[in-house]
């Protein structure tokens, strides 16, 4: 789990973030058990009510535009969006056109700098590589 900040968030943005990690997960019309495992882990970080994630799981299938689910992030919470919004994407092994413009199109909303997603993508190349070292030392330890 990724040290973290989410939970600190108020309610609303802590929603905000939760729906658009939904609507990440239908960009590309295909829900992988790696995005959908990547989504579950992340949700549980945002502490909803049932009643929200009730919601939240509503938005799984019928997600809300991506101006609604922007409207209630405030800066912190929408770069912690972003970068969820990467890992999700990135998850599956690949990031496909439209999900990387969907990307482009938080960080623009974001105002935040022009090679954000860019680095965010760098980021999470990184990790996942990092992991796949870490499974490779435990195969390694149990010859």
């Amino acid at each position: 789990m990724l040290p973290d900040t989410v939970h600190k968030l108020p309610q609303s943005e802590r929603f905000a973030y939760a729906r658009l990690l939904a609507f990440m997960t239908r960009v590309d019309n295909e829900l992988t058990v790696e995005e959908m495992s990547m989504f579950e882990q992340r949700l549980g970080t945002a502490l909803l009510s049932p009643k929200q994630r009730k919601v939240i799981r509503a938005d799984l299938k019928n997600p809300p535009p991506l101006e609604e689910c922007l409207d209630n992030l405030g800066e912190e919470a929408g770069r912690l969006a972003l970068r969820d919004a990467v890992l999700m994407a990135a998850s599956d092994g690949s990031v496909d056109e439209d999900e990387r413009a969907t990307l482009e199109e938080i960080a623009k909303n974001m105002n935040l700098a022009p090679d954000s997603v860019d680095r965010l993508l760098a980021w999470t190349i990184e990790g996942y590589a990092w992991m796949q070292s870490g499974y490779d030392l435990l195969n390694d330890l149990s010859r």
